[in-house]
């Protein structure tokens, strides 16, 4: 087998993992140097892609279970202003399809089609020729190909994180989406959470100065979703802690954070090495609830480090095994400002450095920050996204207007397809790297080398609102 099809076939399945670092071959770092091969399919030709003007985007939803029915219910206000309509429903459980269409009829008139019964039901609905925008909320390993499926049906597609979790995939994805000239777009709702707004208005403003590093993560106890028989359908999430060990849910810490540091906008990724805990917690509480797993390669904890072509770094944390109060870490360190999150703290440095007294700014000095730096986006939306609180605390309804209403203008997304191929990347690279004892691992080039042009960020834009019901 050449050098490129070993390297499809290695990275394409995380079975690989299972292969000692060793008989990869030593005379050129063979694993490292195949990475450094595979960037040559990107051409970059989507930055600052649009489209001619949807003035009503009509919306096909593919997977009604918690995640797709919670975003289901943000559309009600733009199809209510016929922003959007809702035309097509589908899931392979035909009950949450009907109740999905029966939440919908409280607040849209005109009924949607709908699937369900059979694995490729879907597919049917990405073949509808009314359907401008196919948005995916399906299990991890259905994301790139049913955004693939579905770009070659000629339709926009919005995927639930992450987008992919191998690197074939995302390959697959870029040279799907350069060729066909559509959007394809992960949805990531912390890039739309207020207090990482806040934090990145500031930046832009200079508050921080220059950027030197940063501190994202994903520490959420999941034990009793991922072990429940019922909350993940067939225990599929469970299933990649069983095959598999790296950092698998990058993006909520990870997206925020590339905004922080313009990623794909004048910086990009160099490379990563990561390395993951023992286990412990999950197999411990699997145990205890007699559970028909009890066994799992990855790790309680993982530390991905990820330094950028300028030389900012990154620590990217993943724990869903512990025991903990949620958090995403969201720390921003610059030459004149430092913030720290959950709880969020701000520190605005002196002229003249400090023998003593380094404290946090005071509640009433943080709140006069927050208020002068509010993101355009939240002032805006308030009273509207505090109507869909369940949307995790209103950050989902932001991002699904923003998509929405990107879609009707005709300008380009906030998150472009290389945003949500280089944030998702960093799974199987991390996989790499704990599979090789943590050994750096490059960053393959998603962009063609697009990233090198200084691009505003499409997310400080305000929109042009066309009436006054905003």
């Amino acid at each position: 087998m050449d050098r490129k099809r070993f390297f499809q076939s290695l990275l394409g399945a995380s079975a690989f993992l299972t292969i000692p670092y060793s008989s990869y071959g030593k005379e050129d770092g063979s694993i490292v140097q195949m990475v450094k091969d595979s960037s040559a399919s990107a051409n970059g030709n989507l930055f600052g892609f649009k489209v001619d003007p949807i003035p009503k985007v009509r919306v096909g939803i593919i997977g009604l279970g918690n995640r797709g029915s919670t975003l289901l219910e943000m559309f009600r206000w733009l199809v209510e202003n016929k922003y959007a309509e809702i035309v097509a429903l589908s899931d392979l459980q035909e009950s949450k399809v009907s109740q999905a269409k029966e939440m919908l009829n409280k607040w849209q008139t005109t009924a949607p089609k709908t699937y369900s019964g059979k694995k490729d039901e879907w597919k049917k609905l990405t073949k509808q020729d009314d359907i401008n925008l196919v948005l995916i909320a399906a299990p991890w390993e259905l994301h790139t190909p049913m955004s693939v499926y579905g770009m070659k049906q000629g339709k926009h597609v919005a995927s639930e994180v992450p987008i992919a979790y191998t690197l074939t995939d995302c390959w697959k994805l870029i040279e799907t989406a350069e060729k066909t000239q559509r959007h394809c777009i992960m949805i990531e709702n912390c890039c739309y959470n207020e207090e990482e707004l806040f934090v990145l208005n500031m930046i832009e403003n200079g508050v921080f100065g220059n950027l030197t590093h940063a501190e994202g993560a994903y520490l959420h106890d999941l034990r009793a979703h991922m072990l429940s028989t019922d909350y993940y359908q067939d225990q599929w999430r469970l299933k990649h802690h069983i095959e598999r060990n790296g950092n698998f849910y990058t993006t909520h810490g990870l997206g925020p954070l590339s905004f922080y540091m313009h990623i794909g906008r004048g910086d990009t990724f160099s490379h990563l090495t990561s390395m993951s805990s023992r286990e412990l917690n999950l197999s411990e509480t699997a145990k205890r609830m007699n559970s028909a797993y009890t066994q799992f390669r990855c790790g309680d904890m993982n530390s991905t480090m990820i330094k950028t072509e300028k030389g900012k770094t990154m620590l990217l944390q993943f724990d869903v095994h512990t025991g903990r109060p949620y958090s995403r870490i969201n720390k921003v360190v610059g030459t004149k400002a430092v913030h720290d999150g959950y709880p969020s703290r701000l520190y605005i440095d002196k002229e003249e450095p400090v023998f003593w007294g380094h404290r946090w700014l005071t509640n009433e000095q943080y709140n006069a920050y927050k208020n002068q730096y509010a993101h355009p986006i939240i002032t805006r939306l308030k009273s509207i996204s505090q109507e869909f609180k369940q949307g995790h605390g209103g950050m989902d309804f932001v991002m699904i207007y923003r998509l929405i209403r990107c879609l009707n203008l005709g300008i380009p997304l906030d998150i472009n397809v290389y945003d949500s191929i280089m944030w998702s990347a960093v799974t199987p690279l991390s996989e790499l790297s704990v599979a090789g004892n943590s050994v750096a691992i490059p960053f393959p080039d998603f962009t063609g080398g697009g990233w090198k042009k200084t691009n505003n960020l499409e997310i400080m834009r305000e929109l042009k609102a066309p009436n006054t019901k905003e």
